[in-house]
């Protein structure tokens, strides 16, 4: 006679857990942090802007400050480090003396600000107008868009880097015209970029329905479309600050952008340019700023370009 079976119990069964699915978000963030180049872009550029941010307290000397009269130093001295055997009794400069007697190290070290504010500011403004033109001409379509984008392929027409010479010829030259300058010649490039995407977005399924339920389009524009269609601008923009450094640097180094005294790279590189055999460290620090910069944000660029690449979400 068989015994009958009993169900088991609740207690015997086996609970299954599911682990929620990660966000978007998190996936992104994930995928960042396995770029390596990525977390070495990262670090350079946190570590110029900790130097910005607390240059009065890294810098032993004013940017604009002369050392004649003050102490012993000698015009284009070379580097002296206690430490790599300088003579204790001469004064530490770490990059030695500049053509005007100041302190170079000190220069370089407030030269990082103004790197930093030209490359952040310029390329905030050109995304800035960018979107919205890009934005506009890509929703609305018909005319508006290719009367936009007939405009913006006339700048394209043109070098940046001559476009740029010119328009501050114009302005005159300084600091805040290179900038504008600048901010001028990038605008066709994010405008591109971000039509581009709108073209695409604004076809989803999400889009139509928020069009078959009365959105106003403006409000499909900003909340809907927009929104889904920046992650190539924000590659773009990584990499372009590197470029507005650059380009910052060389209008400076021609005598377009920032003026004496002013401690900037391209103008310290300018200044001491005939110098490249007497005295090599005057051109070989401002150089080597620039380049660490530049590398920094564009190791970050492309760290986020993986990272934000859609074929490289299931890896």
């Amino acid at each position: 006679m068989t015994q009958p079976t009993h169900a088991p119990s609740e207690q015997n069964i086996p609970t299954l857990t599911r682990r929620p699915p990660d966000s978007p978000m998190r996936q992104l963030v994930r995928r960042f942090l396995r770029q390596r180049s990525a977390m070495l872009g990262m670090f350079i550029i946190g570590t110029l802007v900790l130097i910005a941010i607390f240059a009065p307290v890294i810098a032993p000397y004013e940017p604009t400050e002369v050392l004649i009269g003050k102490e012993d130093v000698s015009k284009r001295e070379p580097p002296c480090i206690h430490l790599l055997g300088c003579p204790k009794e001469k004064p530490q400069h770490i990059m030695g003396i500049d053509g005007n007697f100041r302190d170079q190290f000190s220069r370089i070290i407030y030269g990082t600000r103004i790197s930093l504010r030209v490359g952040f500011i310029t390329v905030t403004m050109a995304v800035v107008v960018g979107t919205l033109l890009g934005a506009i001409a890509g929703y609305v379509g018909g005319w508006l868009d290719n009367l936009i984008m007939r405009i913006l392929d006339v700048l394209l027409a043109f070098p940046s880097l001559l476009l740029a010479i010119a328009i501050v010829s114009v302005l005159g030259p300084g600091l805040i015209n290179a900038m504008l300058a600048i901010t001028i010649v990038t605008i066709p490039a994010y405008a591109r970029v971000i039509r581009s995407s709108v073209l695409s977005t604004k076809e989803e399924e999400y889009v139509t329905a928020a069009r078959a339920l009365g959105v106003r389009p403006i409000n499909i524009l900003f909340r809907h479309i927009l929104p889904n269609s920046i992650s190539p601008l924000i590659v773009q923009a990584t990499l372009g600050i590197a470029t507005a450094i650059l380009d910052a640097a060389a209008l400076s180094f021609l005598g377009l952008g920032a003026q004496p005294p002013t401690p900037e790279w391209g103008a310290m590189l300018s200044a001491e340019r005939n110098q490249v055999f007497s005295a090599p460290h005057l051109v070989f620090f401002p150089g080597l700023a620039i380049m660490i910069t530049v590398l920094g944000f564009n190791l970050l660029g492309d760290g986020l370009r993986d990272a934000l690449d859609p074929r490289l979400k299931n890896a």
